[in-house]
Formats: structure tokens, sequence, C-alpha cells
């Protein structure tokens, strides 16, 4: 009697549940106007952000790069905020130029005003209950916007986009920024947190309809979004950082 033999293929049977899980990726990451990156440790600013940069520690899944938040901070004593401008801190080696670097920092606090308006009192002056935000933008990258809209409307340029997204993690032709912000009592100057992020363009459909700061704007109107839900949520006390 002839012994039957079974054979199993695992290294193929690997290769597709990888493939499956790029692809389950891949399909998460296109329906997003922008996606987290590492932060450029070069573009950190520690001349910005000063003593707490050495405290600076890797944000989780949906948290920032990388931030600090002083355990020691009364969270629920606050319900007001100051917006100081929006600074540029390139340096000598950032490829943006003066005007446009004038019109993503003038954009940021825009965002910053409009949506910490909807959950704070914005005032101009430190007093009780008043916290302060320092905002920087520490580079930029702009998108090439008729090779961006190509690789992502053209059904092969869109494959071919996929294959590079599954390949390197980003997608091509995309613009990016880089963001710090320091948040102190406007009293004692304590700091109370501090983050450093940094976005690059996603697959969404949309993001192939913009101009060449368009990947930028959109990390910023996520910060700005992202930071006054989460500052809200601490000082009602609905949730704990």
């Amino acid at each position: 009697m002839t012994k039957k033999t079974t054979h199993t293929n695992a290294p193929a049977s690997a290769w597709f549940s990888l493939s499956l899980l790029g692809l389950c990726v891949l399909l998460l990451t296109a329906c997003t106007t922008t996606q987290k990156a590492p932060v450029t440790q070069e573009g950190i600013a520690c001349g910005y952000l000063g003593s707490v940069c050495n405290k600076l520690t890797p944000g989780g899944k949906d948290q920032m790069g990388l931030r600090y938040l002083n355990p020691a901070a009364r969270w629920t004593n606050y319900n007001k905020i100051m917006i100081d401008p929006v600074t540029f801190w390139g340096g000598e080696s950032t490829q943006v130029s003066g005007s446009d670097q004038q019109m993503l920092v003038n954009y940021f606090h825009q965002q910053l005003v409009a949506e910490l308006g909807k959950k704070f009192e914005l005032v101009d002056k430190p007093g009780p209950g008043v916290m302060k935000l320092d905002v920087a933008m520490l580079d930029a990258e702009a998108a090439t916007p008729g090779l961006r809209s190509v690789s992502i409307i053209i059904p092969q340029a869109h494959m071919l986009s996929n294959l590079k997204y599954l390949a390197t993690g980003t997608f091509p032709f995309v613009g990016a920024a880089q963001g710090a912000a320091k948040l102190t009592d406007s009293q004692t100057g304590q700091v109370l947190g501090a983050v450093v992020d940094r976005e690059i363009g996603g697959g969404s459909i949309k993001a192939g309809f913009q101009w060449e700061w368009g990947d930028a704007e959109n990390a910023i109107t996520d910060w700005s979004k992202r930071l006054a839900e989460k500052l809200s949520s601490w000082t009602t006390g609905t949730a704990t950082p």
C-alpha cells in the first residue's frame, strides 16, 4: 500500500498572508489625506523647545510622533488659551521660500484660532486659567502637483503608486510638514506639554486635486483639530492624557 504524502506550501501561504495584510493597510491609508510619518531628528529644533526637548518620548499609534506631558499639570484648572503667532524654524537647509514660509505660518495660525476657538475662550493676556500656546513649523516639503494628480487619478499610475506605498510606506510625489508645539501656564511659565509631529500626503483621491502646499496644509488642519479636541477633553475632565 502506497503511503499518501501531503505537501504544504508554507512560503506561499506566508506570502499570501503578508500581501493580504499589506492590502488592508493600503486600503485604510488610501482613504486619508495625510498619514503619520517618522519625525526627522535633525528637525526637532531643541533651540525652540528648550530644556523640555530632552523629555520628549515617542508617542503611540494615535498620538503625536514625540510628546511630553507634565505629570504635575492640573488640566482642569484651565479654560482659556493664548495663541502666539506661529513661527518658521526650517533653518538654512529649508527649501521653502520666504513668501511660502509666511503663507504657511499664517494658515497655521488661522487654523489654530478657528479650532481652539470652538473649545476655549481666546485671550491675549496672561491670567488665571489661561494656557499659552507656542507653535512652530519646523519645515515643509512641497508636493509635485501634476505628477501627484496623475499618480492618484490615472488607474495604471495609481497601481504603481500603491506598489511604492507597500514597499516604502509612502506615496510618490507627496508633500510633508513637520511642526512643534509647547504649552505653558501663562502666569508661571510652567511647561504643561510639548509635541513634535510629522505628516506626509496620504492616498485619498481628494489629495490628487490640490496645489503644491496642499499636503502641508492638510497636515496643519489635522494638527489643529487634534490639538483642540485633546486639550478640550483634558481640561473638561472627560479624558486623561
